[in-house]
């Protein structure tokens, strides 16, 4: 054992004595608190790379609507906390229908906006532009040499697209299927949130990943599956009465959550409805049905209940109901849109975010194309 060592006293303050077998704790303490924080870096590091990572992607062609935000938005700010996250803006998918150039960036950064306002956490997440990942094209072409034109023919959302619009087939359209497959597979993406009509989309992302595995010989790609939300998914209805809230079915089919009081009551107050029950205990017709569907998302049970009492009763005025869900859906609606309308002309922050996701993405997207370029034979 060392001797004591002894510091010189000042009068002024108490006596101070340290000893060698202190400086020993000393470094022993320090030696634990290094051990301890890289156990928690390893047990961050070991989680991290075991998350099972997700990719969703919105196309910049309107505002979020309240069926964006219950059928799949609540549950991104789930998923940001619990899984490896890539959510892009599908700004090259969006040229299929030729957009103004002018409002490319624009509605872009918009649904960036949304996002951001609405709790998604880019330090959490990778949030970015489609077209800000390049490598994501790369691997579109690398993806397409391997497609063929019988299997994209196929595709249900191919034929109803010509259909609907038969002047501009173009072969954006036809190869709709590969771009989403390399937007999937530039992250591999294990978990893809889906809704119906993009399942086959998953489904041949699945088979141009096995393709390419099979073609080189490798086990590069794994197969990414619909994410299940644990019948977690809410179905928003649409005020037309039609069925899911879309913006396909038209402006009044929607609440989006940028509408001004004024227009979410205009909206509501137009919403269909039928002549009023004929007798108590009628049956809902799907029209009035949808409002109630409505309503259970944003009023208070002891709301919702009072007017389906008073329908039970054959009482129900409908005017009473539309006003009280307007009432409703705008103090739901309002701090969002706030939020919202508050970040969107702060095209400085945006772009910030838009540069930090860049930046995540590309880390992931980059490794992905100079592994798949040796594969094919690209490089040294």
């Amino acid at each position: 054992m060392y001797p004591a060592k002894k510091l010189k006293e000042n009068p002024e303050t108490p006596s101070l004595r340290y000893t060698a077998p202190f400086y020993k704790s000393l470094r022993c303490l320090s030696f634990i608190n290094i051990l301890k924080r890289r156990t928690h870096l390893l047990r961050e590091w070991f989680i991290f790379v075991h998350m099972e990572t997700v990719v969703s992607g919105i196309r910049p062609t309107g505002k979020l609507h309240l069926g964006n935000y219950f059928g799949a938005y609540k549950n991104f700010l789930t998923l940001q906390e619990s899984h490896q996250c890539y959510f892009f803006i599908a700004d090259y998918h969006s040229l299929t229908t030729h957009p103004n150039p002018a409002d490319l960036r624009k509605n872009a950064l918009h649904v960036l906006a949304e996002y951001i306002a609405l709790g998604l956490d880019p330090e959490k997440c990778a949030i970015y532009l489609q077209s800000d990942l390049p490598e994501t094209a790369e691997l579109y072409l690398f993806m397409a040499m391997n497609a063929y034109k019988g299997e994209l023919e196929r595709v249900t959302s191919f034929k109803d697209k010509i259909k609907d619009n038969p002047n501009n087939i173009n072969a954006g359209l036809l190869t709709y299927p590969v771009l989403m497959a390399a937007d999937i597979l530039i992250h591999h993406g294990t978990k893809v949130p889906v809704g119906k009509d993009q399942e086959q989309h998953l489904e041949m992302a699945r088979t141009f990943g096995n393709r390419f595995n099979r073609i080189y010989d490798t086990e590069y790609f794994a197969e990414p599956t619909a994410f299940n939300f644990d019948n977690k998914l809410v179905k928003v209805p649409g005020l037309s009465g039609t069925g899911k809230m879309s913006k396909s079915a038209g402006e009044a089919d929607c609440i989006y959550l940028c509408d001004d009081a004024k227009t979410l009551e205009k909206k509501i107050k137009r919403a269909k409805t039928d002549a009023g029950p004929s007798a108590p205990h009628s049956e809902m017709s799907p029209e009035i049905k949808n409002l109630f569907d409505l309503m259970a998302l944003v009023s208070t049970d002891e709301t919702r209940l009072f007017f389906e009492e008073e329908h039970a009763k054959a009482s129900i005025r409908y005017g009473d109901f539309k006003g009280q869900l307007a009432k409703d859906m705008e103090a739901f609606i309002a701090p969002k849109r706030d939020a919202i309308l508050g970040l969107v002309g702060d095209t400085k922050k945006l772009n910030s975010i838009a540069q930090l996701g860049k930046e995540k993405a590309h880390v992931s997207g980059a490794k992905t194309l100079k592994e798949v370029r040796k594969i094919i034979g690209f490089g040294s």
